[in-house]
């Protein structure tokens, strides 16, 4: 590893770190940089796995062990070590899982090499809470969804906290933008995908029949907290589904939906 001593906060060559508080990163948007933040040895590790270029590592004295075999095939990479204060001073946040990388971010693939094989495809329309996003992204990596597609609005699957909450899974499952619905119906009807919308809707199915005679290959849509899915999106659904609740509740958060719709879509 090239490593490299910092102690001091105000060092240029740690620009990409400096302020990364989530108050920051979201006057700052990220993509804009071309890079992403991993946090964490293990997260560092899924990404490179995933064929993902780190710039530069950030980590404390007492993690760099933890790193040496994930950077081992990457020499060149600059990899600066700081006390904790340092590397709180630096991000403005206490580093806890004691690494970040600032990784470059790779060209997003087209929807049809994202979909390619798949059976059952998750869809993010306008999820703003990075929270949600990243567990979702974990419920389609547990569960045994094939891809993520989300929306121009939705929030960055590879912002710092959707990653960590993800735990790393937005490396493992592919994803990628979609057009309008106007457009992207067409694609996702031409390569054969049945539209769930998951909704409450008068005339909606319950998830479970739905699931018991499903189509081949499902692309479940899921809508932000609160709103739900937008009217452009259920007039291209092929059918609305929900989810039967009980004890007067009328729906679930969304990420915890993702799981419950994914499970039972699952291809058995």
């Amino acid at each position: 590893m090239r490593v490299i001593p910092v102690d001091s906060a105000d060092d240029e060559r740690l620009a990409d770190y400096r302020d990364l508080t989530d108050v920051a990163l979201r006057r700052v948007l990220e993509p804009e940089g071309g890079l992403y933040m991993a946090e964490s040895a293990k997260v560092i590790a899924r990404a490179i796995a995933a064929g993902h270029r780190p710039r530069s590592v950030l980590v404390q004295e007492k993690w760099l062990d933890d790193l040496a075999p994930i950077l081992a095939e990457q020499p060149d990479v600059p990899v600066y070590v700081a006390s904790s204060d340092v590397a709180e001073r630096i991000t403005g946040y206490v580093v806890h899982r004691g690494a970040l990388a600032a990784m470059h971010r790779p060209e997003l693939a087209s929807i049809a090499d994202v979909v390619a094989g798949a059976r059952r495809v998750v869809i993010l329309e306008d999820i703003v809470d990075h929270t949600n996003v990243g567990a979702i992204f974990r419920a389609a990596a547990g569960l045994g969804a094939d891809a993520v597609l989300v929306s121009q609005r939705c929030a960055d699957p590879l912002y710092r906290r959707s990653v960590r909450v993800s735990m790393g899974t937005v490396f493992q499952v592919p994803w990628t933008r979609l057009p309008r619905w106007t457009e992207a119906r067409g694609i996702l009807n031409g390569l054969g995908f049945h539209l769930a919308a998951l909704a409450l809707a008068d005339d909606a199915v319950p998830l479970d029949e739905f699931a018991a005679s499903a189509p081949e290959r499902v692309a479940l849509l899921l809508g932000a907290e609160g709103d739900g899915l937008s009217r452009g999106a259920l007039a291209v659904a092929d059918t609305v589904v929900t989810i039967p609740m009980a004890g007067g509740v009328d729906s679930l958060n969304v990420a915890a939906a993702s799981a419950v719709a994914v499970w039972e879509l699952r291809v058995r």
